[in-house]
């Protein structure tokens, strides 16, 4: 099975900072905090992500911010879920929420632009040839 997240084979800091809604000092201060997350540098010295990676930060987000755990705490999960070869379900599993999210801001931002105004008069219509 693929992996969620495999539009593209390297993501910038600044598409990662889209799909997740994390802001860029975020993502760098995590990397000098987490052994786990480690994005590798192009040419011009500007940090790019793998899909993997991505995925790892929207588990870490997830450990953070829903479950409430540490920095130091959400570090110690991770390693103790990849020491337990659980890493790839539960990259895979923090990805979904995101991806729904998503799908559901597009379709409603589709229904808007398809939605006809309710207060349309006789008046508001294409004119007549």
């Amino acid at each position: 099975m693929e992996e969620p997240i495999t539009k593209k084979a390297y993501y910038s800091i600044g598409e990662v900072c889209a799909v997740t809604g994390l802001r860029q000092h975020v993502l760098r201060y995590w990397e000098t905090q987490l052994q786990a997350l480690h994005p590798t540098k192009n040419r011009a010295g500007n940090r790019v992500y793998r899909p993997e990676e991505v995925e790892l930060i929207l588990l870490v987000k997830r450990l953070l911010y829903e479950e409430k755990y540490t920095i130091e705490g959400a570090d110690r999960k991770i390693r103790e879920m990849r020491n337990a070869g659980e890493l790839k379900g539960e990259r895979r599993d923090a990805v979904e929420p995101e991806l729904l999210s998503a799908i559901r801001e597009e379709l409603l931002g589709l229904r808007e632009i398809l939605t006809l105004p309710s207060a349309a008069g006789p008046h508001d219509g294409p004119p007549n040839r």
